[in-house]
């Protein structure tokens, strides 16, 4: 076994019986209460889900394996010369748990440079799709093609135990991840650049090699390890990470199931909010005809905003209750190299301002800004200049943290998932039978 293979494999076997125990001994322990507004409004904070991961804390953020992300970019080890940590470093941590060393971070980028040639046949799909197609939909399929390849498919249909099923999971995560910056990048050649591929560099870390690909130069490599970071997980409960959860309970294999996960964030409910606030930044752009607006000014469109019935994009989370964690390490990294932009002084703006609008207007939970508030406006810097491509980029770190999810999910045998439904008729049935209770009581 490689190190971080072998680093695994002992975490699996130190994590087993804690899960065994809890199943065996305190099944029938009471974790979360499931009421109608639950059932009917999409079981929004229903405790039901588990991951070992990462975690949404509504104060700190995101957490990884317990970690703040300000805490990462300080202890992961990163490229000599750069602000951003290797994104190989981030998925040994979140498969291990442990901040890896340099030599384990070597050890793990050998692994995927070994890992990243693409075959054939997925170009030629990718060069099948009309010019019109939308990015997403190709890069779901160019995922879904490779399943031809999936090492858990031919060893479980040759018949293997069942306490192994996370060793050749392991191998085709890593076989995917390693191939993701390839395929992204071979997309937005084809939609945006009149097919003209950049060859990778074996000799480049996940983030240089994708901005390589991508032909932009430093510090966009930054951007990408960046970008992939904070989005690399997010809980389970997301549209994406369950969809990816789900899929694999099935004993799909990572193909199946991170091409089905991609399918989920392209929905706009989830994977769309840095656009409209572009689109957004962009409109007050117009109107101001390029000019910078005053305070006050900028004050009034927001409330123009809220008063017409809409949101401010990129402000609130259904979760958290201070500024996203990942919104602060993009304004830092904006702060240094984008103070200049014409939009970021937008985005500067409206973080001094929006928040106490929304405070005076007193409907939001959180005035704060997340993740989306930024991370459009970055990529545009860079020349990145096509909404629809920004969710491959999501899609390319999210993977990073579901694969992982999905190897824990085997080690620990996770089941099936089937909950059960009910009828309209069988909840309005549980109210009669509760107010009747409440009736006699009284």
């Amino acid at each position: 076994m490689t190190g971080l293979k072998e680093k695994l494999y002992q975490k699996i076997q130190e994590w087993r019986p804690r899960t065994q125990r809890l199943l065996d001994n305190y099944s029938d322990v009471v974790i979360d209460e499931v009421t109608i507004g639950k059932v009917l409004g999409g079981m929004r904070g229903l405790k039901s889900l588990v991951t070992d991961i990462s975690y949404l804390d509504p104060e700190e953020g995101i957490r990884y394996r317990g970690h703040t992300l300000p805490e990462l970019f300080k202890e992961l080890p990163r490229p000599k010369g750069s602000e951003i940590p290797y994104v190989e470093g981030v998925f040994y941590l979140l498969l291990t748990g442990d901040i890896p060393t340099e030599a384990e971070v070597a050890d793990t980028l050998d692994e995927f440079r070994k890992r990243r040639i693409l075959p054939r046949y997925v170009y030629e799909v990718i060069d099948a799709f009309p010019c019109c197609s939308h990015p997403m939909a190709i890069f779901s399929t160019a995922i879904l093609t490779m399943h031809r390849e999936s090492f858990f498919t031919r060893k479980y249909q040759a018949g293997m135990n069942k306490l192994d099923y996370w060793d050749p999971t392991y191998e085709d995560a890593l076989n995917l991840l390693a191939k993701l910056p390839e395929i992204g990048s071979y997309i937005y050649a084809k939609l945006y650049r009149d097919g003209k591929r950049i060859q990778s560099d074996p000799n480049l870390d996940f983030g240089s090699n994708f901005a390589r690909m991508m032909g932009i130069r430093k510090p966009y490599d930054d951007v990408s390890r960046m970008h992939f970071i904070i989005h690399a997980d997010h809980e389970s409960g997301n549209v994406s990470a369950h969809t990816g959860h789900l899929v694999a309970s099935s004993l799909s294999d990572i193909y199946l199931a991170i091409s089905a996960m991609i399918n989920g964030l392209a929905g706009p409910l989830h994977g769309l909010a840095n656009q409209e606030v572009l689109r957004w930044l962009q409109e007050l752009d117009a109107r101001m005809d390029g000019k910078m607006p005053k305070e006050d000014e900028l004050r009034q469109f927001v409330w123009d905003t809220l008063n017409a019935g809409q949101v401010i994009p990129g402000f609130g989370h259904a979760v958290l209750r201070k500024t996203d964690p990942r919104y602060l390490i993009q304004r830092e990294f904006s702060l240094k190299h984008l103070a200049d932009d014409h939009l970021f002084k937008y985005v500067d703006m409206l973080y001094r301002i929006v928040p106490d609008v929304l405070k005076e207007q007193g409907k939001a939970k959180n005035p704060w800004p997340n993740v989306d508030a930024q991370s459009g406006v970055i990529q545009w810097h860079y020349g990145v200049d096509k909404y629809d491509f920004y969710t491959v980029l999501f899609g390319i770190g999210r993977s990073i943290g579901i694969c992982a999810n999905i190897i824990w999910d085997r080690a620990l045998l996770y089941p099936l998932e089937r909950p059960k439904s009910l009828t309209t008729e069988m909840l309005e049935k549980k109210v009669e039978e509760q107010q009747s209770r409440l009736k006699t009581a009284s």
